[in-house]
């Protein structure tokens, strides 16, 4: 593409609102993974006690553990998330911006 069609494609109002909303969502998603992951780091420092507690009577199993492998749960459906609403929404508002400018080159 030339320097043409990229600024065909950057004055486009909707690259902005793409740019605007997938910022927005991008910020969201890392402050539940900032929180979630040092949430886990405050309570292995501050609740240690808590954290190598067994959930059930007999078990090998702590709490941290569960804890720590709910960190990858949550981390994989956040991905899931941005996976599926880029592939989507985002997706479809980059055609209409990218169709937008080639038509207006030809």
């Amino acid at each position: 593409m030339s320097s043409a069609v990229y600024a065909r494609i950057r004055s486009n109002p909707k690259f902005d609102e793409l740019v605007r909303r997938r910022g927005r969502f991008a910020w969201f998603l890392s402050a539940i993974v900032f929180i979630v992951f040092f949430g886990f780091v405050l309570g292995v420092a501050f609740a240690p006690d808590l954290l190598a507690q067994r959930p059930f009577t007999g078990s090998n199993i702590t709490i941290g553990i569960c804890a720590g492998l709910f960190q990858f749960i949550v981390f994989w459906l956040l991905t899931l998330a941005y996976v599926r609403r880029a592939n989507g929404e985002f997706d479809a508002l980059n055609k209409e911006i990218v169709d937008a400018a080639a038509k207006e080159v030809q």
